[in-house]
């Protein structure tokens, strides 16, 4: 008769090999929590970029990882915003400086290969944290807890499970948790360039009428392009020889960075938006794309994704001082109404900016143009602005500090 797999026990179940994941499972790991990262290996292939805030940073340092990151990302002191639309109602150049706010920079921009190498490393050899090489197939509920069924024929029992295995999230589907999908007529071309001129640490982002055209810088004479187009477009730029393209994009960037030279494939993906109906289930709690994506514009992706992680390890760790039980539903729910307003906030403003690109209604163009007026000519507002880009409810905060002294 065939021996049966023994199911092994933790305290939290991370599901997802993102970095969404991986971190989630180093922050929960280093709080005290025996955990599991149920996860395939990173692809070695990701030529995208990710660019994190300095919020995001302190997560990273807390972890013991930020250091290995930095070695291989670029500073980001400014953002330059041009409005490239063409029409008649268009709005000044806008410079966000971080120094403005006293930062010497307002994150740093690294390729996710790099970034996933570091965290799959520092996932190996982490205490408290066990890593499982595979997928989940199965998620059931037979005494209680919650027990992962994986490929490779394992279980794992878990008092919660954390889904981070992003916006196709096999647990989101198992938990019953339905989510609202939409779409926009346009899609991103992704990839890295070598240029001529150095980037001096600036992000530089033209407002074009199928979308922004966003240029981050990377180490040395390097950044990371997304170029937000409508879908035919973007299958024509992706078919073009190598020699047409860049000269095709020096053209678009107006030469500010010289000459191109294309450093890494060039990807294309349909631009489309998802946001959870719900962040908890029995025994489940939702993080990252698992619950909610939206286009690569402004940044926020990962770095929402990262304050969910540092929201719930929060709540988490309160509940196991208190001695309760950290997947029960009145802790789950703290979580949920912790992060419901940072996430509709984000998903919102995204979705409004790619929107009033879109649209040739000439009131949206006003608005639109009066708004980066303002942040050009009205030094309060522009610094509200900065710091409520790098983390909701700073920028506020920090304004009413200041008029109350």
């Amino acid at each position: 008769m065939a021996k049966t797999k023994q199911t092994k026990k933790f305290d939290i179940a991370v599901v997802g090999g993102g970095p969404s994941g991986r971190i989630a499972a180093l922050r929960l790991a280093r709080s005290g929590f025996s955990t599991v990262l149920v996860a395939p290996a990173a692809s070695a292939k990701d030529g995208r970029t990710t660019a994190l805030w300095q919020k995001s940073i302190s997560l990273l340092e807390d972890i013991g990882v930020w250091s290995r990151i930095r070695e291989n990302a670029a500073q980001l002191r400014k953002m330059r915003m041009i409005d490239d639309t063409g029409r008649l109602i268009r709005a000044p150049e806008v410079v966000f400086d971080s120094s403005e706010i006293g930062l010497e920079e307002f994150g740093f921009n690294i390729l996710n290969r790099d970034l996933n190498a570091v965290l799959e490393e520092a996932c190996a050899s982490a205490e408290n944290l066990s890593v499982i090489d595979g997928t989940v197939t199965g998620l059931e509920y037979p005494a209680g807890n919650a027990v992962l069924q994986i490929s490779d024929g394992r279980s794992v029992e878990a008092r919660l499970v954390v889904a981070a295995d992003g916006r196709n999230s096999f647990i989101r589907k198992a938990a019953g948790i339905d989510v609202k999908h939409w779409s926009y007529p346009q899609s991103a071309v992704v990839l890295n360039l070598d240029h001529s001129l150095p980037h001096q640490n600036i992000s530089t982002e033209f407002h074009t009428p199928s979308g922004p055209f966003t240029l981050v810088p990377l180490p040395g004479r390097q950044s990371s392009l997304v170029c937000v187009e409508t879908e035919d477009e973007a299958k024509r730029l992706k078919e073009m020889k190598e020699a047409l393209l860049e000269a095709e994009l020096e053209r678009r960037a107006h030469s500010i960075l010289g000459r191109f030279k294309l450093a890494s494939e060039v990807q294309s993906f349909p631009l489309s938006g998802l946001s959870a109906t719900r962040l908890i289930a029995e025994r489940v709690a939702l993080i990252g794309e698992a619950a909610h994506v939206f286009p690569p514009i402004g940044a926020q992706g990962l770095n929402l994704s990262l304050r969910d992680i540092a929201d719930l390890d929060k709540v988490l760790s309160a509940a196991f001082l208190k001695q309760q039980d950290i997947g029960g539903p009145e802790i789950l729910r703290s979580y949920e109404s912790g992060r419901k307003s940072d996430i509709r906030s984000r998903t919102q403003a995204v979705d409004l900016l790619n929107r009033s690109l879109l649209t040739g209604f000439l009131p949206v163009q006003l608005v639109r143009g009066a708004g980066m007026y303002l942040a050009g000519k009205v030094g309060p507002l522009r610094r509200l602005l900065m710091r409520e880009g790098l983390a909701p409810g700073s920028g506020l905060q920090l304004h009413r500090s200041s008029i109350r002294h």
